[in-house]
């Protein structure tokens, strides 16, 4: 007869796992109040970030020691809260896991930043103006610079890893509303990182390269972006700038004119050779073919030097499109027939000029005014913040490059985006890129678009990165006799007036080969070449008026597959749309 006691060994069973399931709601109590914590000190960080930003930006430096302090203070605590050992167990628990991993990860991130990062810059902006780099009066103030150099490398040094870090964060795996914050923070570490690079480049090489140790020459290479070439457009005008202790003035100016073609080329290297021949070594105007500035720009010094007989410092690249970015600052400018605003400008410089200026070297004349004007506008602005920010902007699209004769100089600007150069890829992330180079011999390239799309994943096994150009032509369908012949070419070149013809190259992450390549889901003929160890693969394609095109081009191996994918190509009158799409493997 049983005395309505269960047996000992079902009791024991009983008490464990109610034992078990308390201290599963404590834990989940647990977590829950120190995530909501840390959510509330993350969010407190973000606000604060803001209003430090908008401090510093207004000089207010007394302001901002107390938003940082702040900032500090949460970033701290929200580390504090998603560290301990009951926050790391549910960060291994299936699905939920990487939720609990990525809030403890931006936690990390934040706190790494305000103890690392914040300090050294407002050290930097107690003693510089940050907001116009001393510029002031057309002349730049080099004194400075030397002081906030090593600050500025502490603070690159950590936003650079909070960079590294970030991306490493696994957003995919996280809930909606955690992997937009993941995204959020990307950007904004991206962005800082960006800019305070740019900062510490800027003091590291402004006072030599403006010529606080000795005047500096510079050429400066314009380029129409009507006329694509690898960095932006065909060079149209050409000009000498000098640099002395801190100020700038425009010597003078040339035409393509003045450099005929070379009948012997100037050495390139085999991969532009294998690419565009030899064209690049003859032609100034093609010169921006190269993929590589560091190559273009000590080509373009040659050519300068063979045809004046004048050695110079560097060279400085920049497309028609800044000139939008400049008027923001300096306001309308009027040159020939035009009144150029920052809404206009570029429809004047790459289409209508054209057709109300049909004669090729009238177009130079005019070109060469707006060049002159536009400096002197720019280096005379009333407001040098703008003037900065209106830079900052044209180099951030890939606008502006640099190339330097000094070793010590080139090799700082190669590792910038400033250099022109094709990064090398890391073990958290990868770059494909899509290069377009017109032959049309016109300047039909104010009609076209583009857009890029990339995948990554694994296909038949293997790692896999899939880039996808689309090339659109939307001059209208009657641009054979409605558009200049000086815009269409009028067939000088083969092509039908109207149509458009483009070489399209797309290259993959280093260490990646292609194993699949379409155009419209048909193979096609295409030139390969290799550029610093990635393969390049080369359509040429032409399209009439409304006609469009997707080359895909798939690679696999040990650079691709499943990384940080960031996609460079040539700027673009208008910045083609860049997606990332779920991938399907193309075979």
């Amino acid at each position: 007869m049983s005395d309505g006691r269960l047996p000992a060994r079902r009791r024991w069973i009983g008490w464990t796992v109610g034992i078990l399931l308390s201290l599963l709601l404590i834990a989940i109590g647990w977590v829950a109040v120190r995530g909501i914590g840390a959510v509330n000190d993350l969010q407190q960080v973000a606000k604060g970030a803001t209003q430090l930003k908008s401090s510093i930006a207004a000089g207010d430096l007394e302001g901002a020691q107390p938003i940082a302090k702040s900032i500090a203070r949460n970033a701290a605590s929200a580390r504090d809260l998603t560290s301990d050992p009951v926050w790391q167990v549910f960060g291994a628990v299936p699905w939920l896991g990487p939720n609990f991993r990525a809030v403890s990860e931006v936690a990390e991130i934040a706190d790494d930043v305000s103890q690392e990062a914040l300090s050294p810059l407002l050290d930097v902006a107690a003693d510089f103006d940050l907001a116009n780099l001393g510029f002031s009066g057309g002349k730049i103030d080099l004194a400075p610079f030397a002081a906030i150099a090593e600050p500025l490398g502490a603070a690159d040094a950590a936003l650079s890893a909070a960079q590294r870090d970030a991306r490493r964060i696994d957003a995919d795996a996280t809930l909606p509303p955690l992997a937009d914050a993941v995204e959020e923070l990307r950007s904004a570490v991206t962005e800082a990182a960006t800019v305070v690079g740019s900062l510490r480049g800027a003091a590291v090489l402004l006072p030599t390269m403006l010529g606080g140790e000795g005047p500096r020459d510079y050429v400066l290479a314009m380029q129409n972006n009507a006329e694509l070439r690898s960095s932006g457009g065909i060079v149209g005008s050409i000009a000498l700038l000098h640099a002395e202790n801190g100020q700038i003035t425009l010597q003078s100016q040339a035409s393509t004119l003045d450099f005929p073609p070379l009948e012997t080329p100037l050495p390139l290297s085999e991969s532009t050779v294998a690419l565009f021949e030899d064209r690049p070594g003859r032609y100034l105007q093609n010169i921006t073919s190269i993929p590589d500035f560091s190559e273009a720009g000590a080509t373009i010094a040659a050519r300068w030097e063979g045809r004046f007989g004048q050695k110079v410092d560097g060279v400085i690249a920049v497309d028609a499109v800044v000139a939008r970015h400049l008027l923001k600052v300096t306001g309308d400018l009027t040159f020939g027939p035009f009144t150029a605003t920052a809404d206009n400008v570029t429809d004047i410089l790459l289409s209508e000029i054209y057709a109300a200026v049909p004669d090729p070297a009238a177009q130079d004349q005019i070109f060469a005014g707006v060049a002159s004007a536009l400096f002197g506008a720019a280096l005379s602005a009333g407001d040098p913040e703008a003037l900065v920010g209106a830079l900052a902007d044209a180099a951030g699209e890939g606008r502006i490059r640099i190339w330097s004769a000094h070793e010590d100089e080139e090799s700082v600007l190669a590792a910038s985006a400033l250099g022109g150069t094709i990064p090398e890829d890391t073990a958290d992330g990868s770059s494909v890129g899509v290069l377009m180079n017109d032959t049309t011999g016109g300047k039909m390239d104010y009609y076209t678009r583009a857009s890029i799309s990339t995948a990554v994943g694994t296909c038949r096994g293997l790692p896999t990165t899939q880039v996808s150009v689309t090339w659109t032509n939307t001059a209208p369908a009657d641009a054979a006799t409605a558009l200049p012949k000086y815009v269409t070419a009028d067939g000088f070149y083969g092509v039908p007036p109207g149509s458009v013809r483009t070489l399209i190259a797309v290259y993959g992450p280093q260490g990646a080969t292609p194993d699949h390549i379409d155009r419209d889901g048909e193979e096609d003929a295409v030139q390969t070449a290799v550029l610093d160890d990635r393969t390049v693969v080369q359509h040429e394609v032409t399209l009439a008026p409304g006609e469009s095109t997707t080359i895909t081009v798939e690679f696999q191996g040990t650079g691709a597959g499943e990384r940080l994918t960031e996609v460079l190509h040539t700027p673009l009158i208008d910045a083609p749309e860049t997606t990332r799409k779920p991938l399907t493997c193309a075979s």
